[in-house]
């Protein structure tokens, strides 16, 4: 079976979408589920609603605060670490 290899400059073009998709996701999707599974768990938000959790998360990603960027980062972190586990299985099953 033989793998077509794609040049450098597609590789990148792909990876730029897919981190940018992650980071979109992180960024709009990440917020709505923890806030939405916060107030269903622990009760309604201290501040006015989604728009000032939303406020308050993208002023201390503004600030640079490395927790909220760590968050927001999160899904792209979680696919790097699963393409990791997966080359290192294969690295594995290919040593024996």
């Amino acid at each position: 079976m033989s793998v077509e290899k794609k040049p450098f400059k597609q590789k990148a073009l792909n990876e730029t979408a897919l981190a940018l998709s992650f980071f979109f996701a992180g960024l709009i999707l990440l917020p709505l589920a923890i806030y939405f599974t916060g107030q269903s768990v622990f009760g309604e938000y201290g501040g006015a609603g989604f728009s000032d959790f939303y406020g308050r998360l993208s002023g201390e990603i503004r600030e640079g605060r490395p927790a909220v960027w760590f968050l927001v980062l999160t899904p792209y972190l979680i696919l790097m670490l699963l393409r990791l586990t997966i080359w290192a299985f294969r690295r594995s099953s290919h040593a024996k």
